[in-house]
């Protein structure tokens, strides 16, 4: 498989995604694409982040009694107070976010960020914190883009205090707990410590022959734990699975006690899965200290397709087809297809190869084609070819025009690269992000339409946003959509929010999972607001 699952990079830096020497710049043939749909002019000089000396930081508001606590818990080396430390843990990566840091504005830092070891050393952190009313907020890669490690303190310490109860918020970073602890290759699971980023996981599966099979595009820095926290889908879930249909158990570290949730029995008729308490659960219940995952073997064989639609509705008609009538191990482990906006974006910002594909499009009367992106793994070349035969053949049944495989190999390559494009474009002043819904097969067209509509008009005093759209068969019966707005002009973060509410209102969603909208829940002592990929 890709060797950039097993690529491991450098944390994130503090205003951006990843490790900016990994970027590669935007050519100048997008450039001028950009200019001229969004109506913007490139500037000679990006708006930076400011200095990390030039960031506005609260003092922290411990007391010396608080630090010595968790001193004593953890021992002083594992408890940071120092600026950058409490900056680089203020906030998630976002938009607003990250709109927030670049411009100095670091008012939502933790008091102090605990650097726990083990499973001990969470449960005597959490009994400290409670003892002394600070909230807690469990740190993985930092990944969030739904508000989830900003260490705000709202609602009630306890039934009835005020907020200000709290004296102080501790970020729990796990990046200590980060081996994997067990691996069964009878039952085909393996055990993890929450701080364990994607690549990790995978380089400790590859020995044994297995993989995950779980890649977001956070899968880079994204941890075990925010996984199972933010109930997390991935680029191949199609294929391999959510995280939810992965997890077989895991334990729950809380202020009461500890929960461990038995993997050695999978099944049980004893009613509602209350292993489901943990995964979603967003830190709201306590750290996730472990977790146990279905693996699957190593794919010995990759087989590769793109296609084009003529419209959405026959991308939209042709991956139902897909998930309806083959089903699970035919179809593609990896499945995307873009909508007519995404597609002309996509293949603009490719160069010359992507006007090939326009001009071939439309000799072929595919004017506003709708690009899929499909890929097998298997267990032999002729496994998977035989499996993309047959969807290549339903799919031409909706209007699919074959294009050349190696748009996909393309793809891949670049699969966890677009959070670095939208770090440049926002220092020339353009909004990029990303917002998530779910619907059903049947109201899919009526979602694209109600959201892409609800994006633009929020966002029209703006100038000329754009509205990609993709969708991905995540789970048989519903579909994934995905929204990526592009606007002009530097959006305030309240501005940002309000383009999120709008698609949220959209009528005919089933699900909705903004991605953009920072929205705070009532904490209860010790507290995480949400856990972090």
């Amino acid at each position: 498989m890709n060797d950039l699952l097993t690529q491991s990079i450098a944390r994130s830096v503090w205003h951006g995604w990843g490790d900016p020497a990994l970027a590669t710049p935007v050519p100048d043939h997008a450039w001028a694409y950009l200019e001229r749909t969004l109506g913007i002019t490139r500037r000679a000089q990006p708006h930076l982040p400011v200095a990390l000396e030039d960031v506005a930081l609260p003092p922290s508001r411990l007391t010396a009694e608080d630090l010595a606590a968790l001193a004593e818990a953890l021992g002083a080396e594992h408890v940071a107070t120092d600026r950058a430390t409490r900056i680089d843990h203020a906030a998630g990566k976002s938009y607003v976010d990250l709109r927030r840091l670049r411009d100095g504005d670091a008012s939502h830092a933790p008091d102090a960020v605990a650097f726990p070891g083990n499973v001990a050393d969470v449960a005597e952190l959490l009994r400290v914190c409670r003892a002394r009313h600070l909230a807690v907020v469990p740190f993985g890669g930092g990944t969030s883009v739904v508000g989830g490690v900003t260490a705000d303190v709202v609602g009630e310490a306890w039934p009835g205090a005020d907020p200000a109860a709290f004296g102080g918020v501790i970020a729990v970073d796990l990046r200590r707990m980060a081996s994997m602890t067990e691996i069964d290759p009878v039952s085909r699971t393996a055990t993890f410590e929450p701080g364990m980023r994607g690549p990790e996981v995978e380089a400790a599966l590859r020995p044994h022959g297995f993989t995950l099979g779980h890649y977001p595009q956070s899968h880079q820095e994204a941890t075990i734990g925010g996984y199972v926290a933010t109930r997390s889908a991935g680029q191949a879930s199609t294929g391999y699975g959510r995280i939810d249909e992965l997890v077989k158990g895991a334990t729950l570290v809380t202020p009461e006690g500890t929960l461990a949730f038995d993997h050695r029995a999978p099944a049980s008729a004893a009613g509602p899965r209350l292993l489901d308490l943990v995964v979603g659960s967003e830190g709201a219940f306590g750290i996730i200290t472990s977790a146990t995952l279905a693996v699957a073997p190593m794919p010995a064989a990759t087989a590769y397709a793109a296609v084009a639609f003529p419209d959405f509705a026959s991308a939209a008609m042709g991956l139902r087809r897909l998930a309806q009538e083959l089903g699970h191990g035919i179809i593609p482990d990896v499945t995307r297809v873009s909508d007519p906006d995404e597609t002309r974006v996509s293949l603009a910002l490719a160069g010359r190869a992507g006007g090939g594909l326009t001009a071939y499009l439309a000799a072929r009367r595919v004017p506003l084609p709708c690009l899929a992106i499909l890929l097998w793994h298997g267990d032999s070349k002729a496994a998977v070819d035989a499996r993309r035969g047959t969807c290549l053949s339903l799919l031409r049944e909706c209007g699919a025009v074959r294009l050349p495989s190696a748009v996909a190999k393309a793809w891949e390559h670049g699969r966890f690269s677009g959070p670095y494009l939208r770090d440049e474009l926002m220092g020339h002043g353009v909004l990029v992000e990303t917002l998530e819904t779910a619907t059903s097969w049947r109201d899919l067209t009526r979602l694209h339409t109600a959201v892409r509509e609800a994006i633009t008009s929020a966002l029209a005093d703006q100038g000329r946003p754009v509205s990609c759209n993709a969708i991905s068969p995540t789970c048989m019966p519903w579909a994934r959509h995905f929204t990526s707005p592009l606007s002009r002009r530097k959006l305030p973060a309240a501005r940002a929010a309000r383009a999120a509410r709008a698609a949220r209102a959209a009528d005919c969603v089933t699900a909705v999972v903004p991605e953009m909208v920072a929205a705070r829940r009532a904490p209860r002592w010790p507290q995480s607001n949400s856990g972090s990929g």
